[in-house]
């Protein structure tokens, strides 16, 4: 390894170290309640190395949302992939479902730090340029329900007059509301059992209603 690649792996390494750092201090203590002096601290830099790799706590949270969300879309797209037109659309959807859940339970400070950007985008005080980064990368992800939906309605297994984008987010608000109740409650043993059977539940409950729609 050369020295010039040598330099870029420590700096690639560092910045992964401060980014790994301050995505902790925000599960534990919230956005706001976190400086760039504690997240130098813990990464055992000082201060102004911070700002060697960001301008800002912001652009740390930012890029944390924008790693996180780009690993999310990837694994999303292979479950896609893999089993999108192999089952029945209604059968499909409610694994989907049950596979975004379980991304988040193998990550509880992944949603916590997206849910507190999705509440109050207005107090993160992110600059015009990242802002609707986090949104392009995160409607990613939900644009796959609409295209499970527009899927089955192409079957006929759904009716062909869907708005496919309310339903989309219709289900994804459905989603994070039943893993917001049980994510930070109960026992972890039982908490993933929790969290797939009220999904499926919930899910029945909207197709049947989407199919009466016929």
């Amino acid at each position: 390894m050369g020295l010039l690649e040598r330099r870029d792996k420590e700096k690639d390494n560092r910045r992964k170290s401060i980014l790994k750092s301050a995505r902790a201090l925000f599960f534990q203590k919230g956005f706001h309640n976190v400086t760039v002096d504690e997240i130098a601290k813990i990464s055992e830099l000082g201060k102004g190395s911070i700002y060697l790799y960001f301008t800002s706590k912001e652009e740390i949270y930012a890029q944390i949302l924008l790693d996180d969300i780009g690993k999310f879309n990837r694994r999303a797209g292979e479950i896609f992939a893999a089993g999108n037109g192999q089952k029945p659309a209604s059968v499909f959807f409610a694994d989907f479902s049950c596979a975004y859940a379980d991304f988040f339970l193998q990550d509880r400070e992944l949603f916590r730090i997206l849910m507190v950007y999705m509440l109050q985008p207005e107090r993160m005080n992110l600059s015009g340029e990242l802002n609707p980064q986090i949104v392009n990368a995160y409607t990613k992800s939900i644009d796959m329900f609409g295209r499970i939906l527009e899927a089955g309605a192409e079957k006929k297994e759904f009716p062909p007059g869907i708005n496919f984008k309310q339903g989309q987010y219709a289900v994804w608000s459905l989603l994070n509301g039943i893993i917001s109740l049980y994510i930070f409650s109960g026992t972890q043993a039982k908490r993933a059992e929790k969290i797939r059977a009220t999904i499926k539940s919930a899910l029945e409950i909207f197709i049947r209603g989407l199919k009466q729609q016929s």
